[in-house]
């Protein structure tokens, strides 16, 4: 093999590893389904979505069934509203739920359908009425924190004082 295949080799290799790398940062960015399959929108409104971002997945059981789309603010009601692009073969009945969820203890946020138990099924277009708000981490530690200093500010229960022998030599 001469000093040619070498270098043909070499830049097969590295040509190679570009492509990988490409393929890593699809995959960390969330953007390795491009392809855009037969999908539905539906929206859901959250109180507090957190740290959800456009083309988190939308997961039920486990499984990437969506994505989020779109994230917008209600003007009149002040609540986020999440649009979500739910695969085709992944029917959802009309009394699902939607759950802002948190991939690990500090990961990313996603969206957990719960299926319900309705005949009719989410249309394109609808709005998934029971939703749950994210969980926000801050607020936790500050509610038991705040617990916390108000079981040590109240005072403590004072044991209760002996009774009183009685006295002897009472009238009779």
């Amino acid at each position: 093999m001469g000093k040619k295949g070498i270098e043909i080799l070499v830049g097969m290799f590295v040509l190679l590893g570009m492509v990988g790398l490409v393929f890593l940062a699809m995959k960390a960015a969330n953007l390795g389904s491009v392809g855009g399959g037969d999908t539905y929108a539906v929206q859901a409104r959250f109180d507090n979505i957190g740290g959800l971002k456009v083309r988190a997945p939308v997961r039920s059981a486990g499984v990437t069934v969506g994505r989020v789309t779109r994230i917008a603010l209600d003007g009149k009601t002040f609540q986020g509203v999440v649009t979500m692009e739910l695969e085709r073969e992944y029917q959802f009945p009309k009394d699902s739920a939607a759950k802002i969820l948190t991939a690990g203890l500090l990961g990313d946020q996603y969206v957990g359908m719960e299926p319900g138990g309705d005949d009719k099924n989410l249309a394109p277009g609808d709005t998934v009425a029971q939703t749950q708000s994210a969980v926000v981490l801050e607020n936790l530690i500050g509610q038991f924190l705040t617990t916390k200093a108000d079981s040590a500010a109240s005072p403590a229960a004072a044991p209760a004082a002996p009774a009183a022998p009685a006295a002897s030599g009472a009238l009779k």
